[in-house]
């Protein structure tokens, strides 16, 4: 079973990726949508409330059990956190839940902890700070800057670029005025476009890696741009323009060993059981990391393209027992993405259950 199968998040990725899997699967899916394009694409289609109603457990507890569901995978965030809280309750119907262990998710899920702990544990990242008050934003003093929510901003939602101390104080006394978020990040905007790559690694549930793999970003197209501003601060190691990725990846696909490498000891050093996604930039030739996702990732479906397919991988592994030999080989290249469209017939409609439109 998929949750959250509507298009845009990592959900659609993983029931692409598990259509494209070694093993043919039934497939159960659900969001809470009834417009989701997800809906058409799996065996078993519900509508589930939203993962903060109350009865959101026990409604999915119920379609696993009626379809027997051997496997159950998060499609959001607000249901990997959900999920988490709630692991006993699954895996005590024989449910495999591949998900992270509980403080690698509470550590990753917030910003603040995630720096503070490769701090501590010396992983590179661009400078940070968080700040709660408009007023304590003027205290920073590298440009640019990127700030954003600290818990959150998934495809860089509610994330800016500021190339001076008038634009950081204007964006930051916007986001915590607002109550877009109670506190936000900013950090030392590092590297250039052209050197921006999201990291896969894969450990079993065990903790032991099995592999990884990394997609060197082409932010040229809007698809895979959410941000992209001239230049301003004369300083030309950062390129012509200062860009910020979408969470909609494309371009080279490989292993990338001098990127994935410091990657998969930042995984190991959290404690990771499962898939993790590293954001990263290489800058004067380090590898700056300045995001951590501990759950699938917007490319799991490119992934599994070229035979690094994860959640066929984990139910290969945990489910079926079967052994996974690490550091598979899989195909190296070039990934590029495009639209999709789904039409819904009225008698599409009328399978879920729904009211009239009106």
């Amino acid at each position: 079973m998929v949750t959250g199968i509507g298009g845009g998040g990592h959900g659609e990725q993983i029931l692409k990726a598990l259509r494209l899997g070694e093993k043919s699967y039934d497939i159960v899916g659900c969001d809470m949508s009834p417009y989701s394009k997800g809906l058409k694409e799996v065996d078993h289609p519900y509508i589930v409330p939203s993962a903060r109603d109350p009865q959101y457990v026990q409604k999915i507890l119920a379609i696993c059990k009626k379809h027997r569901v051997k496997a159950l995978f998060h499609g959001s965030e607000p249901e990997l956190l959900i999920m988490s809280r709630n692991r006993d309750v699954f895996m005590k119907e024989g449910i495999f839940l591949p998900i992270n262990p509980e403080s690698v998710i509470e550590t990753c899920m917030s910003k603040s902890k995630t720096f503070r702990f490769m701090e501590s544990h010396g992983f590179l990242h661009p400078a940070t700070r968080v700040f709660g008050n408009p007023e304590d934003v003027e205290e920073w003093s590298c440009f640019p800057a990127i700030l954003k929510p600290s818990v959150g901003s998934g495809g860089s939602a509610h994330t800016f670029i500021a190339q001076s101390r008038e634009e950081l104080q204007m964006l930051g006394t916007y986001l915590l005025n607002s109550k877009v978020c109670p506190e936000i990040i900013v950090q030392e905007y590092v590297g250039t476009p052209q050197m921006e790559f999201t990291v896969g690694v894969l450990s079993d549930m065990n903790g032991a890696l099995l592999n990884s793999i990394g997609v060197k970003r082409d932010l040229s197209s809007s698809l895979s741009c959410r941000i992209r501003v001239p230049n301003r601060t004369g300083l030309a190691e950062y390129g012509r323009y200062l860009s910020v990725s979408t969470g909609v990846s494309q371009g080279e696909i490989g292993p990338f060993p001098s990127v994935t490498a410091p990657c998969e000891g930042l995984a190991k050093a959290l404690g990771a059981c499962g898939p993790i996604n590293i954001q990263c930039r290489v800058h004067k030739g380090q590898v700056y990391v300045f995001e951590v996702n501990p759950r699938f990732s917007g490319t799991t479906s490119i992934r599994a393209m070229v035979g690094f397919n994860e959640p066929d991988i984990l139910i290969r592994r945990h489910v079926l027992g079967e052994d996974i030999t690490p550091r598979f080989p899989y195909k190296t290249g070039v990934v590029v993405r495009g639209l999709e469209e789904t039409f819904f017939e009225e008698s599409d409609l009328n399978k879920w259950a729904l009211p009239p439109r009106t």
